[in-house]
C-alpha cells in the first residue's frame, strides 16, 4: 500500500522545502522527495557558492584599498582552495541546519527522483530511500532546473564550464570569456576579474542585464570598463576550437579570442523531463515549463508546480513565495496571486545592483506620466566613509498634475550594498505608497539608505542636500 500524506513535494530546493517547512507549521503532514541534498541549486550550486566567492572578490578589493586608509599590505595573493573549503563549510552549514530543521517539523524526507502518475501516485526510485510508493491529497511539483547549454560548446568541466562546475574550480584561470551577459553571467565576469582573470562578456542582446533601467546599466558598464571587463554585446558565439592550454572562442563577424576557460552562462532551464506525469492532465510548454494558472495550480485537480518548474522569476525567493501561496491555496485560504512584476530582484556583481517594479522605460511604456528622481552615492557621507562612492538610486513615480511624485512605480539602485537596502523601496512600491507618504519616515544618518530618502524627498518638490 502507498503510505498516505496531505502534500507529497517533489523536489527539495527553496521552493519545495519552503513549501514543506511552511505546510508543516501549518500541521500538514509532509513528504518531501530529493534526489541529491535538500536545498536545491541555490544552497549547492547557486546562490549562496556564488555570493561566497563574490564575497572573496570584496575582501580582495578592500586589501588592495587599505592603502586610502592608511594601512600597509602587502600584495595578497588568492589560495582558491581555501576559498573553496571555506565556501564548502558555508554550504555544509546551512545544509545541517534545514536538514535539521525539516526532521524537528516532522517533514518525512525521500532520498530518490521523484515520478507522478494518474490519481495522485508518486513513485520514489534510484536513492537510499529504494522504491517506495507514496499517495497525496495534493501533489507539489518542484523538480528545479539545469543550466542551459549552447550548441558548440559541449562542456568538459576544464575549457567549457557552467555555474555548476566553475563554482567548484580549484584554481581561476589566468583568462576567460562568458558567454551571457545576465545577472549570472555578470557576477562570474565580476568575481573572477576582481580574482585575477583577464574576462571578455559576450552577450547576444543589445545590453547586459536586460531588464535593468537603462542609467543603472550605463554605470555597471562603466565599473566593468574601469576594471578590464570587456564587454561586447549584439554578438552571436559561433563554436570554439581547442588550443594546447585553452581554447580559442569564434564570435561575431570572423573575430576571435583565445582564453583558458569559456563559461556557458546562458540562463537555466526547468527539470521538467524526469517527472514522468503519464495518466495526469499536467501539461508541459514548449520550453520545458509545467504550465499553471496565477495560484500555481496545474490543470489535474490538487496538483500544483512552482519554482524554477515554471515560467516565473528563477529567483529562490519567488520559490519560497510560490511554496507560501500554494500551501495557503491548499487550506482554503483564498490567497492572493504573486504579482511578479514588483518582486524584488538583487545582482551581486560590483557594483551591486537591486530594483522593483517599472524602468522608466516600462512605466512610459505602460502608459504612465512619470517624473524621475536620481541621486549619487558620491554625495552620501557613508558611500566615502567606505570608499565606495560609485552608483546610484534611481526612482520612477507617476506624474502629479502640479509637477510633484505621487505613486512611486519602481525604485533602482546600483552601487555599494544595494542588496540590503531594496526592503523598504520594495514596500513602498508594493503599498503602491506615494512619495510624499514615504519621505516622512526618517533614515538614520550617516547610512547609504539615506539616499533612498533623499531621492523620495526630491519627489516632493523639497529637498535637503
Amino acid at each position: 500500500m502507498a503510505e498516505q500524506f496531505d502534500v507529497v513535494i517533489i523536489g527539495g530546493g527553496p521552493a519545495g522545502y519552503g513549501a514543506a517547512l511552511y505546510g508543516a507549521s501549518a500541521g500538514l503532514r509532509i513528504a518531501l522527495i530529493e534526489k541529491a541534498k535538500v536545498g536545491g541549486t541555490c544552497l549547492h550550486v547557486g546562490c549562496v557558492p556564488a555570493k561566497e566567492l563574490l564575497e572573496t572578490a570584496s575582501v580582495r578589493r578592500a586589501i588592495e584599498s587599505a592603502a586610502q586608509f592608511g594601512l600597509t599590505t602587502s600584495e595578497p595573493t588568492l589560495d582558491f582552495g581555501v576559498t573553496q573549503t571555506r565556501k564548502q563549510s558555508v554550504i555544509d552549514m546551512l545544509h545541517g541546519g534545514l536538514s535539521g530543521m525539516l526532521k524537528r517539523r516532522k517533514v518525512t524526507v525521500f532520498d530518490g527522483i521523484g515520478t507522478l502518475g494518474a490519481d495522485h501516485l508518486v513513485k520514489v526510485s534510484g536513492g537510499s530511500s529504494g522504491d517506495v510508493e507514496l499517495t497525496g491529497t495534493h501533489i507539489v511539483l518542484a523538480s528545479g532546473s539545469v543550466p542551459r547549454t549552447i550548441p558548440g560548446f559541449e562542456v568538459d568541466g576544464t575549457r567549457v564550464v557552467t555555474s555548476d562546475e566553475v563554482l567548484s574550480l580549484q584554481t581561476l584561470p589566468a583568462s576567460a570569456v562568458v558567454i551571457g551577459g545576465g545577472a549570472i553571467g555578470c557576477e562570474f565576469a565580476s568575481m573572477m576579474s576582481d580574482l585575477g582573470t583577464e574576462v571578455t562578456i559576450l552577450e547576444g542582446l543589445p545590453k547586459i542585464l536586460p531588464g535593468c533601467d537603462e542609467d543603472i546599466t550605463k554605470i555597471v558598464l562603466k565599473s566593468f570598463k574601469d576594471r578590464g571587463i570587456e564587454v561586447r554585446t549584439g554578438v552571436t558565439v559561433n563554436g570554439h576550437a581547442p588550443t594546447a592550454d585553452g581554447t580559442v572562442v569564434q564570435f561575431g563577424d570572423g573575430e576571435s579570442i583565445e582564453v583558458e576557460t569559456v563559461v556557458v552562462s546562458v540562463g537555466r532551464r526547468p527539470l521538467s523531463e524526469n517527472l514522468d506525469l503519464a495518466g495526469t492532465a499536467v501539461t508541459i510548454s514548449d520550453r520545458g515549463h509545467v504550465e499553471v494558472d496565477a495560484h500555481c495550480r496545474t490543470a489535474e485537480p490538487g496538483v500544483y508546480a512552482i519554482g524554477d518548474l515554471i515560467a516565473t522569476p528563477a529567483l529562490a525567493h519567488i520559490g519560497f513565495a510560490e511554496g507560501i501561496l500554494i500551501i495557503k491555496d491548499i487550506l482554503g485560504e483564498d490567497p492572493d496571486p504573486i504579482d511578479y512584476g514588483k518582486v524584488p530582484w538583487c545582482i551581486y556583481c560590483h557594483p551591486e545592483v537591486s530594483f522593483v517594479g517599472h524602468t522608466e522605460a516600462s512605466a512610459k511604456e505602460a502608459g504612465f506620466d512619470v517624473i524621475v528622481s536620481k541621486h549619487r552615492y558620491s554625495g552620501n557621507g557613508r558611500a566615502l566613509i567606505l570608499g565606495e562612492p560609485e552608483g546610484m538610486v534611481k526612482i520612477i513615480a507617476e506624474k502629479r498634475p502640479d509637477g510633484t511624485g505621487g505613486r512611486l512605480l519602481g525604485v533602482h539602485m546600483v552601487g555599494p550594498w544595494v542588496t540590503e537596502q531594496l526592503g523598504q523601496a520594495y514596500l513602498a512600491v508594493n503599498w503602491e505608497a506615494n512619495a510624499d507618504e514615504v519621505a516622512q519616515f526618517i533614515q538614520p544618518h550617516p547610512t547609504l539608505s539615506e539616499l533612498f530618502g533623499e531621492s523620495v524627498l526630491a519627489l516632493t518638490g523639497r529637498s535637503l542636500h
